[in-house]
């Protein structure tokens, strides 16, 4: 049966204010915020840091760890994961679990396994947490902050897997607080949305609370530890382990952190829950239930009233409440209530993804009033739509049918770090929706707030992560140090902040765990995620990634959707495999349908295939698909893969090859291709390098060849053709020099200056055309391609000449003064005639004049350890891209220069204006 006939409903969003522009605010505004009944501070400025603990300071430590023996760094990336190892003593270290562990009891279910905390204050004795302490010599910092992205790169030892960059050891982050007396019988909170990794808090000396996982976001209550009218000092201390993770992690309070002032009466913490049990285009039924908490003396007697207002494209409320929601509640002294009610919207704008449809959105402003005074007030934005997970239909957004057209991606925003940045997100998003992506894995954890914000803005469908480990580990500390005691609260805190939002598609509970090769043991384990998604969201589906787990194993049946991690294409099935201990798979798509027939069924990895944008190797594999070695794409002299784009991983494919395997089975949802943009990190096949290769765009945001090869099949509608490779190659006159065409239409001719290289027609599931014999002269490329019969679109490359200079241009050329936003600058190496030089390699020197910074520079290259923050970069492939912040609060004209030794110079102008 349809997913939705046992979990009706359709979900909408809800989002307490999570700091989009001002323009999309509905909060009164900073001059008036004192008089507000909640204040939400964002704490971006005033932090001083500082690397490893102050001298002379006992150890500090969540909790024993085991002793880490050997790397694990270039493990095969599907290696089968083990046991974990017990906990090794680690001298005279203070142990602060007991005191962190009753931060999660808010997330705990059962009230008997809620943790009480022991008498003291570990660590409040240290200078560095009291007010008096002299930080002067810590470094100021704005957040969020990555620390460990500025490098510099490890360039040896067995550092590629965390992406070369020492991301381990203890950090302070040091901030007063203004906390005037006029708050003295406030509740205080402090917000952190994300903190790598350990994060353990003292204000004014005493320990507060803290949370280990470093995706989580999380909530501590200062109340009882402020001083309103006095000084308040916040010390934060993170200690991120190494062999951590496979990519790189990130470090440092690298996520947005908020003051939070309430009433003692207030909604609860992610304490409104929207959902559309009724939709159709006459009317939506929208369900709201209301947390309150009482954290006052006595009880209150509530009127908790709700108006609903339609948004805008740029998130603004339009004219009047279209619904209005009106209830009594009565909540106990210490305790909390749930309002729920109900109210009904005529003529519903419906959210759904693009292109098809569009993401229209709604804002429930909320008020809690008490004996005529209103004491509390937040704003749930929210989208309608229904969805339908149908074994053989696929998916179904509001009725239309739609194949998921996904990539998974990483946290990481390449130069930027781990440190997120709401318009670096917007870029990505914008360049894989340019491709025709519809959906987003988030893999494997959970993401920024605001990126959820951006989904559901522009319309992108998302798969939203927990874990990547259980109790099995992949790295010797990585999460499953923690699982026993933190699975609940790091599961339940996502869902309630994540359940609202329209993208969210379903909940994946787990990527390729080891619990695939533990029978029913590991299906207990699935089974409990499985309870805790139900009682917080019994609306949408859950599912996990399975790169090993076979139908006829317990764990696939706990799941509502089968996800499958190459699977569905087969792994390892070259005969050249066979006989080795590494996992060999025949295609699993019928197998699963035939277990699992009313079950829907996607591919939740496919391809992992592997390039180098712009490099190009010979002889090319005559093969749609191939595994990576010297001679065969590889180059591990060099440490780069051919741009052909027919090389992968050893258990992955071509996209050529996913494309067959989906086509041949059409029962299959989608797919989310393995991965949008390469990352910091797992540099598969080559651990020597400081980033991946299996992105469709590179690190720097430049797409590779394989962009058009996606392009052509998920946006079949649209004109387009792409040839590869480029065309300069005076090594290579009189050679076989293949060329591979991607384009839209199903027929194309070849021409080398002028002369006919043959017509060809696209085959049953061919992909792209190839003319391999092709015999390489100087000149110019020329394509043309039909559409049944019709012309479709052209597309040329020729012969570059020697370097003479570069073209500057900016994604937007005009950005606000903010000290946030950011405009990215491609930097092309021409020829005298303006064509890009494909193989120019020159040394760029950026400089940037006018109120705003050069933030970090990058060209693409996994084998380029030169520091983001430099200001000079080598080009690669012809091109490099500078990344330029305007300041806050200084408008103005910003001039770009590139020079480099022997080539003319260029220059771009920038306009930074105050946000509107």
């Amino acid at each position: 049966m349809p997913i939705t006939a046992r979990w009706p409903g359709v979900v909408a969003v809800l989002l307490l204010w999570a700091g989009a522009a001002p323009a999309q605010r509905l909060t009164p505004d900073p001059a008036q915020e004192r008089l507000a009944p909640r204040q939400r501070i964002e704490l971006a400025d005033g932090w001083r840091f500082r690397r490893g603990d102050p001298p002379g300071q006992p150890a500090l430590l969540y909790d024993l760890r085991p002793a880490v023996r050997e790397s694990a760094d270039g493990r095969v990336a599907d290696a089968r994961p083990e046991a974990a190892e017990a906990a090794a003593v680690q001298g005279e270290a203070v142990v602060l679990k007991p005191w962190v562990l009753p931060s999660a009891n808010a997330f705990i279910r059962e009230p008997s396994r809620r943790h009480v905390r022991p008498p003291g204050d570990p660590g409040g004795d240290l200078p560095c947490v009291q007010p008096g302490f002299d930080d002067s010599d810590w470094q100021p910092v704005t957040l969020p902050h990555d620390w460990a992205i500025a490098g510099p790169f490890l360039p040896t030892g067995p550092y590629g897997g965390m992406g070369r960059l020492q991301t381990w050891g203890p950090v302070w982050y040091r901030r007063a607080l203004d906390i005037p007396a006029a708050d003295r019988g406030r509740s205080i909170f402090l917000d952190i949305d994300g903190a790598m990794a350990y994060a353990t808090v003292w204000l004014n000396g005493q320990l507060v609370g803290g949370w280990p996982y470093g995706y989580t976001s999380f909530r501590l209550d200062l109340t009882r530890y402020v001083k309103p009218g006095g000084a308040n000092q916040l010390a934060i201390r993170l200690d991120n382990p190494p062999e951590s993770a496979r990519w790189y992690p990130g470090a440092g309070l690298y996520r947005q952190v908020w003051l939070v002032k309430t009433d003692p009466v207030h909604v609860g913490h992610w304490g409104t829950q929207v959902r559309t049990p009724q939709v159709s285009a006459r009317s939506a039924t929208v369900a709201l239930d209301v947390t309150v908490e009482n954290a006052g003396a006595g009880p209150a007697q509530l009127r908790v009233s709700t108006e609903i207002f339609a948004l805008d494209e740029q998130g603004a409320p339009q004219g009047r409440a279209v619904a209005r929601l009106t209830q009594g509640l009565a909540v106990a002294a210490g305790g909390q209530g749930v309002a729920a009610g109900r109210v009904r919207i005529d003529r519903p704008r419906l959210w759904g993804p693009r292109p098809q449809q569009q993401p229209h959105r709604y804002v429930a402003v909320t008020q809690l009033s008490r004996g005529g005074r209103v004491i509390d007030r937040v704003e749930t934005r929210f989208g309608i739509r229904t969805l339908r997970l149908d074994a053989d239909a696929g998916l179904l957004v509001n009725g239309q049918p739609l194949r998921l057209q996904g990539v998974n991606n990483h946290h990481d925003l390449g130069a930027l770090g781990a440190a997120f940045n709401l318009r670096a997100a917007e870029r990505q998003l914008e360049i894989l929706q340019a491709m025709g992506v519809n959906a987003v894995r988030l893999a494997h954890n959970p993401p920024a707030p605001g990126l959820l914000e951006l989904t559901d803005r522009m319309g992108v469908l998302v798969i939203d992560e927990i874990f990547d480990a259980w109790e099995r580990r992949k790295t010797p500390l990585d999460f499953h140090l923690v699982f026993a005691d933190w699975h609940e609260p790091d599961l339940r805190a996502m869902l309630r902040r994540d359940r609202n939002h329209p993208s969210v598609l379903m909940w994946s509970i787990g990527n390729e765990v080891g619990e695939q090769y533990t029978g029913e043991a590991g299906a207990a384990v699935a089974r409990a995620l499985q309870a805790i998604v139900r009682e917080e969201d019994p609306t949408r589906p859950t599912t996990t990634a399975m790169n090993y787990a076979k139908p006829d194993m317990p764990l696939p049946a706990e799941v509502d959707v089968i996800g499958l991690n190459y699977q569905g294409e087969g792994i390892r099935q070259d005969a050249e495999f066979e006989g080795t201990d590494r996992i060999r798979t025949p295609p699993q798509y019928p197998l699963f349908r035939a277990r699992f027939p009313t079950k829907p069924l996607f591919s939740s990895e496919t391809a992992s295939a592997f390039s180098s944008r712009g490099v190009y190797l010979f002889p090319v594999t005559p093969a749609s698909s191939s595994i990576t070695r010297d001679g065969r794409g590889g180059d591990s002299a060099t440490r780069q893969v051919s741009g052909y784009e027919l090389y992968a991983v050893d258990f992955g494919a071509s996209p050529d090859k996913v494309f067959a395997a989906l086509d041949r089975h059409p029962f299959v949802a989608g797919e989310f291709v393995w991965s949008g943009f390469d990352y910091l990190g797992e540099p598969t096949p080559y651990y020597a390098s400081r980033s991946s290769y299996a992105g469709i765009v590179d690190l720097a945001g430049f797409p590779k060849d394989r962009y058009w090869l996606y392009q052509s099949r998920w946006r079949p509608d649209l004109p387009m053709a792409h040839l590869l490779p480029h065309w300069t190659w005076p090594e290579r006159v009189g050679q076989v020099t293949p060329v591979h065409a991607f384009t839209s239409g199903d027929e194309a001719e070849l021409f080398v200056n002028g002369r006919s290289q043959g017509r060809r027609k696209k085959g049953r599931f061919d992909y792209r055309l190839r003319w391999d014999d092709v015999v390489y002269e100087p000149g110019e490329l020329r394509l043309v391609t039909w559409r049944d019969g019709r012309p479709w679109a052209t597309a040329s490359v020729a012969t570059a000449g020697a370097a003479a200079g570069f073209v500057l241009a900016a994604d937007r050329d005009e950005i606000a003064a903010d000290g946030r936003d950011l405009s990215f600058v491609t930097l092309r190496v021409v020829d005298a005639e303006g064509r890009t030089v494909p193989r120019a390699d020159a040394r760029i020197r950026f400089s940037l004049d006018g109120p705003g910074a050069l933030v970090a520079t990058d060209n693409g290259d996994a084998t380029d350890f030169e520091p983001f923050p430099s200001s000079t970069r080598q080009a690669f492939g012809g091109l490099a891209l500078a990344i330029v912040r305007g300041s806050a609060g200084a408008a103005g004209t910003l001039t770009l220069r590139a020079e480099a030794d022997g080539l003319a110079p260029a220059e771009l102008r920038l306009q930074t204006r105050p946000r509107r």
